[in-house]
């Protein structure tokens, strides 16, 4: 429950290295619980990262740390920070989106995509008196209210921060906020000790630069100079031909900030030097801070700053304080956050007052635990935003999981039970239908038998009616006959085949002879007296006889007859041929009916003999 509660606050100094612990009772307290410090040499033959991996693991060994959050600030001198006005589009977020993007890009000397930024709208209010006189000739004081808004926008190159989180993620520690040192320490300001309605400026005086901000009521203004504590380690070591590390042993043990007019000189002559080099390197940066309060006053239309407050390493040398009141003619003093926390009794006291002006970055980084800070600037690079979103949607994924195996199981049970339902089913309809095919091959055997019995039947029914059929059709041949005519052969005959010479007798057929003529003779009665008449077989043009195939079964009927002759009558073969058409054993085609041979009468005999071939519809068997 306590590392919940904890949070680690790293910062990166230009050439040093503060850690803090602080953890948070309930009822919004902070208690600060471990501290570390540490400065950074460089080290040859390894980089600047480098010597802050190696010095961030002793330092998280040798402190003992716990906390798994971290919040990160990075130097003020690695970054590009502008303020910028807008203009009144606030109802379009995109638009301001893109004119802050737009002048990112025209103050950043690196490419977008190659660096990390953020911005914050600040809200600028304030109003306008103006007079005006009265028709009366009094004169009237008017306020007129105006608003505008403003963009802070801070930018720092991906691999100068990935250098550092990289280093932390890999000692598994989960990097809450990444923020430069100005802002987090204008965060601490805000929450100690500057009010909302005053303009204070903030002079954080470091090792390789110094950090001036502006806390103008709710506005906020932000300047890196390269100015601080290490110009006058370098002077030093010029002037005495030293290292870098003497120099700044002899700075520490005798350095101050001359006094400027008529003061005693000190006894140490090394003292002289350093004060007057000490001072020589703060006049520059008063010119700097001198022009940086023109330029907030004259661009940004800002307030003049009421009092100043000093922070950081460079700012503990001695009569500093009164030097920049000397000058700036302002009230100084020192910036104290420890105000806002709480000091845990295991801390050496005396070991944090030591390094205190140097802390008040980590407090600020503190704060964001449990408020809403005025600057809410994070330079979290994008990996590490894409890996929390990742790690914040893990639950949901797991929780996704953990429904698809559920459905996955649910569906298997279905899909088990209703295979089983499904194979009970199949299993019945397996019995119900054996049980069926061996009725089917009952009825099938019943069927074959029944259609044996009926082909059977048919086929004796077949020839019941075909004995009949003959009587039938007599019968009704003898209806279609006319009372003047009659038969002397009737013949059933198959397929003609050829035409051949020969008697009657020659002719193989099936049928009877009807008797001769009507006075004797051949088949067609000869002469009325007898004879052969015009049946000659000497005369050319008698038909000769047809001969008939050997026939399985009756096609048609060969008629030979005769038919007697009446006054004012039609031939009566043409009107028997119109009757066989409505018969109903008889082909009622035109060609069913064919007359091969006929006499026809004279004047000594009335009658005419005929010789016709008439088609059955049904053949008959023989």
């Amino acid at each position: 429950m306590a590392k919940e509660n904890t949070v680690l606050t790293i910062d990166v100094g230009g050439d040093n290295l503060k850690m803090a612990e602080f953890v948070f009772p309930p009822g919004g307290a902070i208690m600060l619980r471990k501290f570390a410090f540490r400065k950074l040499e460089e080290q040859e033959g390894m980089t600047p990262e480098e010597v802050f991996a190696r010095n961030y693991r002793e330092m998280l060994a040798e402190g003992g740390f716990v906390a798994k959050s971290v919040r990160l600030s990075l130097s003020g001198q690695s970054s590009f920070s502008r303020l910028s006005k807008l203009p009144p589009l606030m109802g379009n977020k995109s638009a301001i989106n893109k004119i802050v993007e737009y002048e990112a890009r025209q103050t950043v000397p690196y490419p977008m995509n190659e660096v990390v930024w953020d911005y914050q709208l600040i809200r600028h209010e304030w109003e306008d008196t103006r007079v005006e006189t009265q028709e009366d000739g009094s004169t009237l004081e008017i306020a007129d209210s105006h608003e505008e808004y403003e963009a802070l926008f801070v930018a720092v190159k991906t691999d100068q921060i990935t250098c550092y989180t990289d280093v932390i993620e890999d000692s598994g520690k989960e990097i809450l906020s990444v923020e430069i040192a100005p802002v987090a320490l204008f965060n601490a300001a805000k929450g100690t000790q500057c009010r909302d309605d005053e303009c204070v400026l903030i002079l954080n005086i470091g090792g390789r630069g110094t950090n001036l901000m502006i806390a103008d009521h709710q506005r906020a203004f932000i300047r890196s100079i390269p100015i601080a504590g290490d110009a006058i380690t370098q002077q030093v070591a010029k002037e005495y031909n030293i290292g870098f590390a003497e120099a700044e042993d002899l700075k520490h043990r005798h350095g101050f900030v001359a006094l400027g007019g008529a003061y005693e000189e000190p006894e140490s002559e090394v003292a002289a030097t350093i004060s007057k080099i000490a001072r020589n390197v703060m006049t520059r940066l008063h010119g700097e801070v001198s022009r940086s309060i023109n330029v907030w006053r004259a661009q940004h239309g800002g307030n003049a700053p009421s009092r100043v407050l000093l922070a950081g390493g460079g700012s503990t040398m001695m009569y500093i304080t009164d030097f920049f009141q000397e000058k700036l003619r302002l009230p100084v003093e020192y910036l104290n956050t420890f105000g806002a926390i709480t000091i845990a009794e295991q801390v050496d006291k005396e070991e944090l007052q030591a390094v205190a002006p140097m802390f008040q970055e980590l407090i600020g980084m503190s704060l964001r635990s449990i408020t809403q800070c005025p600057i809410d600037i994070s330079l979290v690079p994008a990996s590490i935003r894409n890996q929390k979103e990742l790690d914040r949607k893990k639950p949901y994924f797991y929780i996704s999981a953990a429904s698809l195996l559920v459905c996955l199981g649910i569906f298997y049970i279905g899909v088990y039970k209703r295979l089983n339902f499904d194979k009970s089913r199949v299993d019945r309809v397996q019995v119900r239908v054996e049980e069926t095919n061996k009725k089917m091959k009952e009825v099938t055997n019943l069927m074959n038998q029944m259609n044996s019995a009926k082909s059977r039947y048919e086929n004796a029914k077949a020839f019941v009616d075909a004995r009949g059929k003959w009587t039938g059709m007599l019968t009704e041949l003898q209806e279609l006959i006319p009372d003047t005519m009659w038969l002397t052969t009737l013949e059933g005959i198959g397929d003609e085949i050829a035409p051949a010479a020969g008697s009657e007798s020659d002719r193989p057929g099936m049928g009877m002879d009807m008797g001769g003529g009507p006075f004797g003779g051949g088949p067609f009665g000869g002469g009325p007296f007898g004879g052969g008449g015009r049946r000659s077989s000497a005369n050319p043009a008698e038909p000769v006889a047809r001969v008939y195939r050997d026939i399985g079964e009756v096609k048609q009927l060969r008629l030979v007859g005769y038919t007697l002759v009446l006054k004012n009558r039609d031939l009566l073969e043409r009107e028997l041929r119109n009757r066989f058409k409505t018969s109903k054993y008889f082909s009622d085609a035109e060609d069913g009916t064919v007359l091969d041979k006929y006499e026809p009468n004279t004047e000594a005999l009335n009658m005419t003999s005929f010789e016709m071939r008439v088609t059955l519809k049904e053949p008959i068997k023989k």
